[in-house]
């Protein structure tokens, strides 16, 4: 009999694989050696199944019916071992036939992975000790020099030899890579694995022939197969963390053998979770960003496959996604609690989902929350900032409807005449009284905040289509800021504003800051605000508001990292003191007390109960260290922050929240700082201009040779705000249209609709000119 795919998922896709999982029928009821089908009429399976007359076996892994008739089909999808892995009783082998399993004994035992500790005593003694890994010398350099033989001879034997002993089993793969054979290596921080060696053996990988890249894939499921359900060894962990590794998982003629990997990496305990976690903090960047990226790939791929004909229909496969998508979670794990994280947190977003009903997503999360109904919001670290953010806009879009709408049933319910105006939330205030006024709404208005945000300046003829509202916040926001003003301290060592510890006088005046940032992210708007990380994660500290107004708000656990981002000096010089080998008590005389000067007035705060008497010594000065980060960032400026907290809170109330990280939670309320103005020069849109044209070409030539400081000003002079929006340059919709008037004009901006008006300019020495008197003058509104 010619040979079969064992990757068959339906007669189709059967023709397009290639023959790389073989069962041949060699006589009668020969079957397959590897999973034991017998050699002789009606023996069956030796290791999965017990035969029942001639040649019945079992017919799921592909057991012939009569004598003869060999491997009809081998496990369809995977769907053979997959339904003896999730549907086999632990006391037969298989269901359908009935048959009891033979006596245990360490054969059988390594099958089924019960652990001897979970047994009853009196069945405690026939189990032998676990079986001793085979011992095997090759060498990561003795394997080199076996590829470069074959390379050069083109004969593989000795290369092809190692290929399939090592990926057969589980228990080969340890002799293989593992560095001591019998060593239990039970530790987080230590494998056991010679990475030197795995890496070696997977790079050499795709320069074998396919034969022998085909006796790889053919053993991984041979090992996948032979794991049953139950309490898995750290030998059982180390395969897995092996084979995840194999670059051949790239190519989506794989992906139903890689499913079946990551389902059951997916389906081990947490315990094991958590060893797998630290062991893939172990690797290299290089190939942790591989690992990344081909989890990315695959989810990708079943999402939006090229050529659906060459994976199997979605419908019978909806476990790959949601199996994936953990993994990828076990690396965003690792990747968070390494030291230096190998990876940006936006190395885990999946572009692909920007293009998914995410709002569905977010329905079902909202439903179901963490259960057992998968959703792409229970892992959010795959969600990219701009599905986040349209996540935000969309609930607060359902937000404001409501709103509105309440609004306008309650004016019809009394009879009163509907004004359109009821639909906004309206700001009217005056330049010159511009805090006081917009403190003076905003608390008047508190009840309609979730509505669309419209200002208005008294005394100025202009309608607002989003310019206006853009200019209060700017405008607003740096007087706020401004030192004179006593509400935020700026630190140039960070070049970041903290709160001041001492002005709690005006808590209302931190809780109008709040509102503003709530107001910039459910508007659309960045503002200029420069706090430092650790703000956000005291902002989502809880994410939701806490039902009991008594449960502290904003206390987030932070260390010398967070302090490092605020107060450089000292933070230094803690870290000084934490390693320190002298006598920390006598050389630096310190107590558990600290000292604040507010308003020219020195004053002393216990870090705890007695402080003042307590020494600083070599045993206490972690708790010190921390006690001393806790009060500057946390107790000091707690009733300023719980103030500011809520008043973000009041705007931004929204699940949606619990999906973002503290740094999102900044691009959102401030944008990018990183300009790309070749991007906008690609993404831009014309109107009366072509980008051939003399003045395009001039003004692109001018702009892109502007300094930063410049093109910051460009951008706040046809936006209303200096930042890049979530989603970068592309996401502007930024337009130059033509305006035909005399050149001796400057150009004109719509910041409404990030539009900037050229008139024909006909040099660069003109343009550059003119365009740099507009943009370093560009505030107020009016009319010409």
């Amino acid at each position: 009999m010619n040979e079969e795919s064992g990757l068959e998922m339906d007669h189709k896709v059967r023709e397009k694989l290639p023959p790389i999982l073989t069962a041949p029928s060699t006589g009668c009821g020969q079957g397959v050696k590897k999973l034991g089908v017998g050699r002789g009429c009606g023996q069956g399976v030796k290791k999965l199944g017990v035969g029942r007359g001639c040649g019945q076996g079992v017919k799921k892994l592909g057991v012939g019916r009569g004598c003869g008739q060999g491997v009809k089909k081998l496990y369809p999808c995977l769907s053979g071992f997959t339904f003896s892995l999730q549907h086999r009783r632990p006391t037969t082998v298989c269901s359908r036939f009935g048959a009891e399993l033979p006596p245990l004994c360490a054969d059988m035992r390594q099958k089924q992975r019960f652990s001897i500790d979970t047994l009853p005593q009196e069945v405690k003694a026939p189990f032998p000790s676990d079986p001793v890994i085979p011992l095997r010398n090759k060498t990561a350099r003795q394997f080199q020099e076996d590829m470069d033989s074959a390379l050069a001879s083109g004969d593989w034997r000795e290369v092809r030899e190692f290929y399939l002993t090592t990926f057969q089993s589980f228990l080969e793969l340890n002799a293989a890579f593992k560095r001591e054979a019998n060593a239990p290596f039970n530790t987080i921080e230590d494998s056991g694995v010679n990475s030197k060696f795995i890496n070696a053996v997977f790079d050499a990988l795709p320069q074998a022939p396919q034969e022998v890249q085909k006796s790889v894939l053919k053993g991984i499921i041979n090992s996948l197969l032979r794991e049953w359900k139950g309490p898995r060894t750290k030998d059982d962990l180390r395969a897995y963390f092996i084979l995840v590794q194999n670059p051949q998982y790239s190519h989506t003629s794989t992906y139903v053998i890689y499913a079946h990997l990551l389902r059951q990496i997916a389906s081990l305990s947490e315990a094991d979770h958590h060893f797998l976690i630290h062991w893939f903090k172990k690797l290299s960047p290089r190939r942790f960003k591989q690992l990344v990226e081909r989890l990315l790939q695959f989810i990708s791929s079943r999402l939006f496959s090229a050529t659906p004909d060459d994976l199997p229909p979605i419908t019978k496969c909806s476990w790959w996604i949601p199996s994936a998508t953990r993994v990828l979670a076990l690396l965003n794990a690792a990747n968070s609690l390494s030291s230096t994280p190998m990876l940006l947190y936006t190395d885990f977003y999946n572009m692909a989902l920007d293009h998914i009903d995410y709002m569905g997503e977010y329905r079902t999360w909202q439903c179901h929350g963490n259960s057992s109904k998968f959703s792409f919001c229970q892992f959010p670290f795959i969600l990219s900032a701009a599905v986040k953010k349209a996540i935000i806009q969309r609930d607060s879009e359902q937000q404001m409807i409501s709103i509105a709408r309440q609004s306008l049933v309650d004016k019809v319910s009394r009879r009163q005449r509907v004004d359109m105006d009821l639909l906004f939330l309206n700001i009217r205030v005056r330049r010159t009284q511009l805090l006081s006024d917009s403190l003076e709404e905003l608390s008047r208005k508190r009840a309609e905040l979730k509505k669309k945000l419209r200002v208005t300046f008294v005394g100025e003829a202009g309608l607002d289509m989003g310019g206006l509202t853009k200019e209060w916040f700017l405008l607003l926001v740096r007087q706020i800021f401004h030192t004179d003003y006593g509400m935020f301290t700026y630190l140039k060592e960070s070049c970041c504003h903290w709160f001041s510890s001492w002005k709690c006088d005006s808590l209302s005046e931190f809780q109008l800051v709040g509102t503003l940032m709530g107001l910039a992210v459910y508007n659309s708007i960045a503002l200029d605000i420069h706090f430092p990380p650790c703000c956000y994660k005291k902002l989502l500290t809880p994410p939701i508001v806490p039902c009991d107004q008594n449960t502290p708000v904003g206390m987030a656990t932070l260390g010398l990292d967070d302090l490092q981002q605020v107060m450089p000096d000292l933070a230094h010089g803690l870290s000084e003191l934490l390693d320190y080998e002298g006598n920390v008590e006598e050389d630096f005389y310190l107590t558990f007390q600290v000292f604040q000067e507010e308003m020219g007035v020195v004053k002393s705060y216990n870090l705890k109960p007695g402080g003042d008497k307590i020494p600083v010594t070599k045993f206490n000065r972690k708790e010190y260290v921390q006690l001393y980060v806790d009060f500057l960032l946390n107790k000091s400026v707690y009733k300023q922050f719980a103030a500011f907290y809520y008043g973000f809170h009041s705007v931004c109330a929204s699940d949606a929240l619990m999906l973002l990280r503290p740094e999102e939670v900044e691009v959102l309320v401030c944008g990018s700082v990183d300009l790309d103005m070749v991007t906008l020069q690609k993404e831009v849109q014309y109107e009366g201009y072509n980008r051939t044209d003399t003045t395009i070409r001039f003004f692109w030539e001018v702009v892109l040779a502007f300094p930063v400081e410049l093109q910051r000003k460009l951008l706040h002079f046809a936006t209303g705000s200096d930042r890049v929006p979530v989603g970068g340059m592309a996401h502007l919709s930024f337009k130059i249209s033509r305006i035909d008037v005399s050149t001796d004009w400057l150009p004109i901006s719509h910041t409404c609709f990030n539009q900037i008006c050229l008139p024909p300019y006909r040099s660069r020495k003109e343009i550059k000119h003119k365009l740099t008197i507009a943009i370093s003058n560009a505030e107020g509104f009016g009319l010409e």
